[in-house]
This record gives C-alpha cells, sequence and structure tokens, in this order.
C-alpha cells in the first residue's frame, strides 16, 4: 500500500467539508475560518466544489468559534 499525503483540509477548516472543499477553499486563499468569515454563503457556493452541505459545516464551525458569514 504506497503513502498517501495527509488531504485533511488545511488550517482550522473542519474536516467534514471534504476534501475538495477544502482543496478549492485553499486555491481561492481561504485557509481558516477567520478567511471564511470575510465571504458570504454566495461567494463560498460560488467557488466550484463547494456545496450547500460544505457551507454548512463552515457556518456551524464559525458559530462555534463566534463568528459568522460576511452576510449573517
Amino acid at each position: 500500500m504506497a503513502d498517501t499525503p495527509d488531504v485533511r483540509p488545511v488550517g482550522d477548516l473542519p474536516d467534514g467539508i471534504g476534501k475538495t472543499a477544502a482543496r478549492e477553499l485553499s486555491l481561492h486563499g481561504i485557509t481558516s475560518l477567520e478567511r471564511v468569515a470575510e465571504h458570504s454563503r454566495r461567494e463560498l457556493l460560488a467557488i466550484h466544489g463547494v456545496g450547500p452541505k460544505a457551507v454548512a459545516i463552515l457556518g456551524e464551525a464559525l458559530a462555534a468559534r463566534g463568528l459568522a458569514h460576511r452576510d449573517s
């Protein structure tokens, strides 16, 4: 079995958002919950690979930290 690189989400983004969403967010410079909070839900959903489930998980993680999406 070949070694696979650690593909968990970067920064403090929750694992539950999935590999694709984490990768695409990272490509857009969004690597922390603080950076997520700078964007609206609509902006996040416009990123290919970031769907409603990932945005909901990110919203829960933001709330747990006392943060919110820009449009909240």
